[in-house]
């Protein structure tokens, strides 16, 4: 009975990998279940979203935080454009250093900047809001 159970078990091990193995595996890119899921060949579209936040960072948050001193100081370099129109006259102009590595607290002295060029009307203030209610405000 022993001897029967060890065969039957080899004889398992053999045929059951085998039997798996019939069909040629597919490469990721090939295989079109994956592709229906997730589309790695394809670009994605950006949905509502994303191209509201876009055209936020370019239209609003890009050029306040460009504006504003402090940060020029601490987190931009001077660097001179010549004008489109003269030859020899150059403008100087703040741009991003690419090559300084991002730190939180250049996060929050950029959105103290944006915060204090747009400051919020008061009557639509989640905070306000929020401290209104019983519960939770003071």
């Amino acid at each position: 009975m022993k001897q029967l159970i060890t065969t039957s078990l080899i004889i398992s091990a053999f045929i059951l990998p085998s039997g798996c193995a019939t069909k040629a595996p597919a490469a990721p890119s090939q295989n079109s279940d994956l592709n229906k899921i997730s589309n790695s060949n394809g670009k994605a579209k950006s949905g509502f979203i994303q191209k509201n936040l876009d055209n936020w960072l370019k239209n609003e948050w890009t050029p306040t935080i460009n504006k504003d001193k402090k940060v020029q100081n601490k987190y931009m370099k001077k660097v001179a454009i010549k004008r489109e129109n003269s030859s020899n006259d150059t403008e100087k102009k703040y741009v991003e250093d690419k090559e300084r590595n991002f730190t939180l607290q250049e996060y929050v002295d950029k959105a103290a900047a944006y915060s204090k060029a747009h400051p919020s009307d008061g009557k639509d203030s989640n905070v306000k809001k929020l401290e209104s209610m019983p519960v939770i405000g003071k």
